[in-house]
């Protein structure tokens, strides 16, 4: 809305994205400090304890990264690396899909989840069935 300037919007895209979900335990830490610290409502505030505005935060990221193997990392990028590493850490679509906030399984599998070039559970899967000829 034009010249309304940045809000908390109170609503999401959908039912799915409204979720708890449970960080790893040093991010929750850095959380809790930085909240503790502020003189805001929000972890990350303005100098004057306001919304940053979206750009800023971007920057801000981009400068964080800088000379570090994120460095040009696009900040939804971020997404795409949990997904990948929820998915070598043997979660399922359907853990990841609910980590990410997404209703459906197969939007976290087509975009977010890369192809196994190759693997051998299938064929172990199937290694004790035999056809009968």
């Amino acid at each position: 809305m034009t010249g309304t300037g940045l809000f908390v919007q109170g609503h999401t895209k959908s039912d799915a994205v409204m979720r708890t979900i449970e960080p790893p335990s040093w991010l929750m830490a850095m959380l809790k400090d930085r909240h503790a610290e502020a003189e805001s409502e929000w972890v990350f505030p303005t100098t004057t304890g306001t919304l940053r505005d979206p750009d800023n935060a971007r920057a801000d990221l981009r400068e964080a990264v800088k000379e570090t193997q994120w460095e040009g990392l696009h900040p939804h990028a971020f997404r795409h690396l949990v997904a990948t590493m929820l998915d070598t850490a043997g979660l399922s679509a359907r853990e990841i899909a609910d980590y990410l906030g997404h209703e459906r399984v197969s939007m976290t599998q087509d975009v977010y989840m890369t192809r196994k070039s190759r693997g051998s559970s299938a064929a172990a899967a199937l290694a004790n069935m035999q056809l009968s000829g």
